[in-house]
């Protein structure tokens, strides 16, 4: 395999790099000293500015004002957004109009995509399930009812909720398939309640109580919910990616300066095997990364479905992130703790993307079902 990007993808990261060169770190109160949520809303001025670079219709066709690009370039862009903690949905409505783009109806494509793309509206995905433990499909029920689809059931921790336009909520049927529901915010039916994110961040538990939504806004298409969470967890193995590389720059300056006994502590042994560890922990966070985006972008084949490069990446992820962020704070000692530094931020959203879509031995679990499905020979 070729893991050379190549112009249009590194475009895409440049773009990103000059859009998010302004954004603090810090521009939100603490999470460590904020009851509640740190901001009520996205950073919509970031959110206008990803618009005018076109970096919200990455994954569109060019009939909706896109660019054409695929998931290595979307991870790309999503792997500097972390490197700033840019408060912006960017990966879940990304992730959204792709789906629908590839699986949706045409009217669900005219109505969405070129808004989304011009970020006019913002899409989110309800993927946690009931508990954050359980497959989100199986959380809401779907049947139909003449010609409407009527949804009950409760998927918890929805990222961006409130900033959200449309959710696509996964549902199971009577019969054992899934399907995506397209649910309008503040549609009849569907309940929002207030939840916070380790990171700060505001996200909704969504109820839905006999929600009726019309034939056109429901994604019947087999295999559309499994390529749209294998999208999902490669893109939090991106944003990952990132913030451990920034958190692991930032020990690197730290130590480098800070001394004891008239050297800087970055010279001590034991302190220069923390870093380098760190460091190979990034090398295979990025490798299974790009081996995840690559087969689902291309459609490769291989010895295992594309699930189980994805399971590998984001065991990787969330193991990895958590060493790093770990490492980062006993290098940095007490000074880590400072909440007039932003180490202890990187920390707060880390711990949310080691769990977020399953933590390491949930997909553990799930490379060795495919294992046991799909013998190597």
């Amino acid at each position: 395999m070729d893991f050379t990007f190549s112009e249009e993808q590194q475009a895409a990261a440049e773009a990103a790099k000059g859009v998010f060169a302004g954004v603090a770190p810090d521009a939100v109160p603490s999470p460590a000293m904020t009851p509640g949520a740190v901001a009520g809303t996205c950073d919509r001025a970031l959110w206008a500015r990803l618009a005018d670079a076109d970096l919200l219709s990455l994954l569109l066709d060019a009939r909706y004002g896109g660019s054409g690009l695929d998931a290595v370039a979307l991870c790309l862009v999503l792997r500097e957004s972390t490197k700033v903690l840019a408060r912006v949905p960017l990966l879940e409505s990304c992730a959204a109009a792709a789906a629908v783009q590839a699986h949706g109806g045409e009217e669900a494509k005219a109505g969405l995509l070129a808004r989304a793309g011009r970020g006019e509206i913002v899409l989110t995905v309800a993927a946690h399930g009931r508990t954050g433990h359980d497959p989100a499909e199986q959380a809401v029920t779907a049947r139909q009812d003449g010609g409407t689809w009527v949804l009950d059931g409760v998927q918890t921790a929805v990222p961006w909720a409130y900033d959200a336009d449309v959710t696509l909520v996964p549902a199971h049927t009577g019969t054992g398939r899934t399907v995506l529901a397209l649910v309008p915010r503040g549609h009849e039916g569907a309940v929002l309640a207030e939840q916070f994110s380790t990171s700060g961040e505001r996200l909704g538990e969504l109820r839905l109580e006999s929600a009726r939504l019309p034939a056109r806004d429901v994604i019947d298409t087999d295999g559309a919910w499994e390529w749209l969470r294998n999208l999902l967890a490669t893109g939090t193995c991106a944003l990952a990616l990132g913030l451990g590389e920034r958190v692991l720059r930032m020990t690197g300056e730290y130590t480098g300066k800070r001394e004891q006994f008239g050297f800087p502590i970055a010279t001590f042994q034991a302190v220069a095997v923390q870093a380098a560890d760190r460091y190979i922990d990034l090398r295979a966070m990025e490798a299974t990364l790009w081996q995840a985006a690559w087969r689902i972008s291309s459609g490769a084949p291989g010895p295992l479905p594309a699930a189980g490069d994805v399971a590998v990446a984001k065991m990787w992820a969330a193991e990895g992130v958590r060493r790093v962020v770990q490492t980062a704070q006993h290098l940095h000692g007490g000074f880590g703790a400072d909440v007039d530094y932003s180490l202890h931020r990187y920390h707060a959203w880390a711990k949310h993307l080691e769990l977020s879509l399953g933590p390491a031995a949930a997909h553990e679990e799930a490379l060795g079902d495919l294992l046991a499905a799909h013998p190597l020979a």
